[in-house]
C-alpha cells in the first residue's frame, strides 16, 4: 500500500461527554497530530500536488471521556509467543484504570482468544493492584497465552455477555489482524466495546513502528550469549562459537546484538542471501578466517538461509499461527561446517549456541519496562476516551493512535542501509557471500 493511500482516521465509539477524573493541566486534543513524511521532499510534493499532509493522531490523556468509570469493565488479553515486558504491560494497564480512572472492574482472559471460547473453560482472572503488584519482576506472562484462530463471532458474544466495555490486545500481527476482526464485528452488531491493541513482538519486525518492546531486553540477554561463544571460541584451536537468534523474516536481533558486543565475525540474515560452496561462499570465508585468526563467532538469525536447508517431507508446514515453520537453520548450519573441514582436513572445535526461550521468558530489562509502562498508560487514555480499532505504538519517538489495520510485519533491516554497513564494518564479513 503506498503511503499516500493511508488513512490514520482513528474510530471513536461516540462523543466523549464525561470529564475524566484524571488530576493534570496537561490533556492530549484529538487534533493534535504528527506528520507522518518529516523530510522536505514529501513536505514539497504534497504541496505541489495539492495534497493535506499525512498525519498521525497523537497519544495522551482526553479531557472528556467516553466510559463511566464506575460502571466500566475491562479486560485484558495476550497472545502468540512470549516476550519480555508482557506482565509490565498488564500491571501498566491495571494501575492506570484502578488508580488513575477508578476503574476496578479488571479482569484477565486466561490462555489467549481461547479464554472467550466456552469450550476450553478457561476461568477468567480477577485484577487488581494487588493482584500485579510485582509482576513485572517475573518474565512470560501471568495470564498465559496461546496460538491459533478462534470464531470471531463466538467471541464478540463472549465479550457482550460478559458486560466488557473494553479489550485491551496484547500480541503480534497476527493478533492485531484478529483485534482488528474482533472490531468489525461489535461494529456490525452496534455494540460499544472498545478494541485497543499494544504490539508485541520481540523481532521488531512490524510496520509503522520504531520498538516493539521487549526487543531491548532481548540484544541485552543476546550478548551474554555472544560473550560465551567468544570465549568458547578462543579456548580451542580454531573455535567457533556458533549462536542462533530469534528472527523470522527479519535480522534486527542478530544485527544490533552483534553491533552492542562487537565479538561476531559473521552475522547471517534473512535480508542478505548467501551461498555455502564456492570460492565467494561462506564456507570458504570461514575458512580464511580461521587460518588468519584462529577462532570465529557466527551469529545466524533464525529465518536466514531457509533455501539452502533440505526440506523434511513433501509440503511446508505452519504453525498455529500461520507462520510457515522454519527449517533449523542453526543445525544444519553447524553439520555443514563440521562437514566441510573434515573434509579438508582441518581440525575445528564448534560450540553452538541456541538460548531463544531463555531469551524470550526473563523480565524485561530497565529500558523496556519504562516502555511498556508507557504503552500500558496510553492504551488506557486511548480506550477510556471510546477510541477503538486501533493500537498505541512509537512513531518517530512520539506514541500514536495507529489503525488496527496498518500495523503488519514487514519491517527489514536493509542492506544497503547504514545499520547493515556498521555490521560490516564491525564483522569484516565479505559485503557478499554469493558466488554469481
Amino acid at each position: 500500500m503506498g503511503e499516500q493511500h493511508y488513512d490514520f482516521t482513528i474510530k471513536s465509539l461516540g462523543e466523549c461527554t464525561i470529564p475524566s477524573p484524571i488530576v493534570t493541566s496537561y490533556f492530549t486534543p484529538d487534533d493534535k497530530r504528527i506528520l507522518f513524511f518529516n523530510d522536505l521532499h514529501s513536505y514539497h510534493r504534497d504541496r505541489m500536488e495539492g495534497l493535506e499532509p499525512l498525519t498521525l493522531e497523537l497519544a495522551g490523556p482526553r479531557e472528556m471521556i467516553f466510559f463511566d468509570p464506575v460502571k466500566t469493565k475491562a479486560a485484558i488479553v495476550t497472545c502468540g509467543g512470549l516476550c519480555p515486558g508482557i506482565n509490565d504491560v498488564i500491571r501498566a494497564i491495571v494501575m492506570e484504570l484502578y488508580y488513575r480512572y477508578g476503574v476496578q472492574n479488571i479482569i484477565g482472559i486466561r490462555y489467549g482468544f481461547q479464554g472467550l471460547i466456552p469450550r476450553f473453560r478457561h476461568e477468567v482472572m480477577e485484577l487488581s493492584p494487588e493482584v500485579v503488584d510485582d509482576i513485572h519482576t517475573h518474565g512470560g506472562s501471568i495470564l498465559s497465552s496461546s496460538r491459533g484462530n478462534q470464531d470471531i463471532e463466538e467471541m464478540v458474544t463472549v465479550l457482550k455477555r460478559m458486560n466488557v466495555d473494553i479489550l485491551f490486545c496484547i500480541g503480534g500481527d497476527g493478533t492485531m489482524r484478529a483485534a482488528e476482526r474482533i472490531a468489525n464485528e461489535i461494529e456490525k452488531r452496534g455494540l460499544y466495546i472498545s478494541i485497543v491493541g499494544i504490539p508485541k513482538t520481540i523481532d521488531n519486525d512490524l510496520n509503522l513502528i520504531d520498538k516493539t518492546f521487549g526487543f531491548d531486553t532481548a540484544i541485552s540477554e543476546a550478548v551474554k550469549a555472544i560473550q560465551c561463544a567468544h570465549v568458547e571460541a578462543k579456548g580451542a584451536p580454531n573455535g567457533i562459537g556458533l549462536v542462533k537468534l530469534m528472527g523470522r523474516r527479519s535480522g534486527h536481533i542478530a544485527v544490533h546484538a552483534s553491533l552492542a558486543q562487537n565479538d561476531a565475525n559473521f552475522v547471517l540474515i534473512p535480508e542478505v542471501p548467501f551461498d555455502l560452496e564456492g570460492e565467494k561462499g561462506f564456507l570458504k570465508a570461514l575458512e580464511e578466517r580461521l587460518r588468519r585468526r584462529g577462532h570465529c563467532v557466527i551469529l545466524v538469525a533464525e529465518g536466514a538461509g531457509q533455501d539452502l536447508v533440505p526440506f523434511d517431507g513433501d509440503a511446508v508446514g505452519y504453525d498455529a499461527s500461520g507462520n510457515i515453520k522454519l527449517r533449523d537453520i542453526g543445525v544444519f548450519l553447524k553439520d555443514r561446517i563440521e562437514s566441510h573441514f573434515k573434509k579438508i582436513g582441518m581440525e575445528i572445535n564448534l560450540k553452538y549456541i541456541d538460548p531463544s526461550y531463555m531469551i524470550r521468558s526473563v523480565p524485561a530489562n530497565a529500558s523496556d519496562s519504562i516502555y511498556c509502562a508507557a504503552l500500558g498508560q496510553y492504551a488506557v487514555h486511548a480506550a477510556m476516551a471510546g477510541k477503538t480499532d486501533m493500537l498505541v505504538g512509537l512513531f518517530r519517538g512520539e506514541y500514536v493512535h495507529i489503525p488496527l489495520k496498518y500495523v503488519t510485519s514487514g519491517k527489514q533491516v536493509d542492506p544497503g542501509g547504514n545499520i547493515w554497513m556498521r555490521v560490516l564494518e564491525s564483522t569484516g564479513q565479505p559485503a557478499s557471500m554469493k558466488n554469481n
